[in-house]
């Protein structure tokens, strides 16, 4: 058995090398937008690139994340370049100079649409330029990081019930509708903010090793734990109003394997031994809950409909991604072969049915397995983020030394 996991572990090191390089090499070769600048706000699902659609900034602020933590790996100078680009893009057209903040939404040529300032997309900022920081060394990139961090404890932290709210006015006034998608509930407080906040304050501690920061990374992490983690479940709870009172109203399985591994790795990012060993176990039960979601295939389904009890019968592409590192986490912690086999199995069904064999990756298929029509290849949502996340976090996972075979 040693000697199987061994070569089947070489080989997915391989493959997820190989794939890394196909995903960069699709970014590299259709995003950049050679009209207005910066990069294309979509390419549909037959490659056709639109240079009238808008430009978000969720998009390109993980396109700076992407080609930032990529050149890490790959030391390719077209991908620094591309991180340049992204990171020059940013500050230049997104970011608000009168009321600091970026903005949500662009035209084609950089006006703003949408001013308003959204504390998810602010993280992604964050974990953009932190990661740039890295690679490039600008002070003016950390600086900038540490700005949004103070802005974001300034502007969207509750000192009266604890957390953070959700959005904002381009001049930082409270707003009727804080929803990040129109399939969100329209809430003060949501799991997916708060998630992506601690892994970009993480991220930047990472370079800006700050005390204040370090203590509301902690805390960050005690409140996900006590409110955010249904302990009973094994899942995770998306939606509160401003009292804590819950209002979700799915599983959401992408987010629960994602947050298995990502907590746990803030928490070591901090050294704080009590979190790692509550994480340590948080990874391995949201894990075993979304095993329920694997289909015979190896593919995670989509999301279950609380009141129904009914699965949404799709495969969408980021909790394939999340999967794979999710259960390649869970195998390094407890040594379990099931775990193995589960990111082998889930891998095996993207090299099958996600990628797409003209570049990329659909964004998701149906129960049919056709891909889901109408859905974008590169686009407000659809960024590189994930899928790049995946291999390099297993590219570096099956070279770490702690891994046990």
């Amino acid at each position: 058995m040693l000697q199987i996991n061994l070569i089947l572990l070489n080989i997915l090191s391989e493959e997820f090398e190989a794939e890394l390089d196909n995903i960069l090499s699709f970014w590299e070769q259709n995003s950049v937008d050679e009209i207005n600048g910066g990069f294309i706000g979509q390419i549909d699902e037959n490659n056709v690139r639109n240079y009238e659609a808008s430009k978000g900034l969720i998009l390109n602020a993980r396109i700076l994340w992407t080609f930032s933590a990529a050149y890490k790996q790959t030391k390719n100078q077209t991908h620094f370049e591309l991180a340049q680009r992204a990171y020059q893009y940013l500050i230049t057209y997104f970011y608000d100079k009168l009321n600091k903040g970026f903005y949500w939404l662009l035209s084609p040529d950089g006006k703003v649409i949408d001013g308003k300032k959204h504390i998810y997309s602010q993280t992604f900022v964050i974990y953009g330029l932190s990661e740039y920081y890295t690679i490039s060394h600008d002070q003016n990139a950390l600086d900038l990081a540490i700005e949004i961090y103070h802005l974001i404890v300034e502007k969207s932290k509750d000192l009266v019930n604890g957390g953070y709210t959700e959005a904002f006015s381009a001049d930082w006034k409270e707003l009727s509708d804080l929803r990040l998608s129109d399939k969100d509930v329209n809430v003060q407080k949501t799991m997916n903010t708060h998630l992506h906040i601690v892994e970009a304050f993480a991220n930047l501690y990472e370079s800006w090793a700050d005390e204040e920061l370090k203590s509301e990374i902690i805390s960050i992490l005690y409140l996900i734990n006590e409110k955010f983690i249904d302990h009973k479940s094994g899942h995770l709870k998306l939606f509160f109003d401003n009292k804590w009172q819950d209002h979700t109203d799915v599983i959401s399985y992408g987010h629960d394997v994602e947050a298995s591994w990502l907590l746990l790795r803030c928490a070591e990012i901090v050294e704080d031994d009590k979190l790692i060993e509550v994480y340590k176990e948080v990874a391995i039960k949201l894990m075993d809950s979304s095993i329920s979601a694997i289909d015979a295939d190896g593919g995670l389904w989509y999301e279950k409909e609380i009141n129904s009890g009914a699965f949404v019968k799709e495969k969408h592409w980021w909790p394939q991604s999340e999967f794979v590192i999710g259960a390649m986490n869970a195998y390094q912690l407890t040594s379990d072969n099931k775990y193995l086999n589960y990111c082998k199995n889930n891998w095996t069904f993207i090299k099958e049915k996600m990628i797409n064999p003209t570049g990329e990756w659909f964004w998701g298929i149906g129960e049919d397995y056709l891909p889901m029509a109408n859905q974008d290849k590169a686009g407000f949502w659809k960024c590189p983020y994930h899928n790049t996340r995946m291999c390099l976090e297993l590219i570096n996972r099956l070279k770490s030394k702690e891994i046990t075979i």
